[in-house]
């Protein structure tokens, strides 16, 4: 039985893996405010499933939010790139855009500033998306159009 409770190590490990879309591979970005969309990941071996979500703010369009779960529920990496900052455990402010990686014991609740060696255009929704699935290790990425309603 696979644990939803991941050891630094597993969290670590599951971030790395190579990671590959499941079935379809044509999506749409969403467009309207609150959209989500939700694709489905699986290791190269198929011994793993994962999640990428991409999600719209319901008021501010510019809030976007990528993200990637492994075993449906455990938020590995999650990139807020607009909205309010983010309070840590031990108090620290971090200000948005920012990214959240897995903590043990913690889970997605730690958040740091977004690494410029990683995300070099934070301001282009489409190139971060792309950056954000090299840096989750997603080999075989899911066609997502530009679209004209960013």
């Amino acid at each position: 039985m696979i644990s939803l409770d991941l050891n630094q190590q597993e969290a670590d490990e599951l971030f790395k893996m190579q990671k590959h879309v499941d079935g379809d591979n044509s999506f749409s970005f969403p467009v309207l405010q609150g959209g989500r969309l939700e694709i489905k990941l699986n290791s190269s071996d198929k011994k793993e499933n994962f999640l990428l979500d991409i999600n719209r703010g319901r008021i501010d369009l510019r809030k976007i939010t990528y993200q990637n779960r492994a075993r449906k529920v455990t938020i590995l990496v999650r990139l807020d790139l607009s909205g309010p900052p983010h309070q840590n455990p031990d108090g620290e402010i971090i200000p948005c855009p920012h990214i959240h990686y897995y903590k043990e014991g913690y889970g997605s609740k730690w958040a740091v500033p977004v690494p410029t060696s990683v995300f070099d255009n934070l301001d282009d929704i489409f190139i971060t998306l792309d950056q954000f699935m090299d840096h989750c290790s997603i080999m075989t990425k899911p066609n997502i159009p530009l679209s004209l309603f960013q």
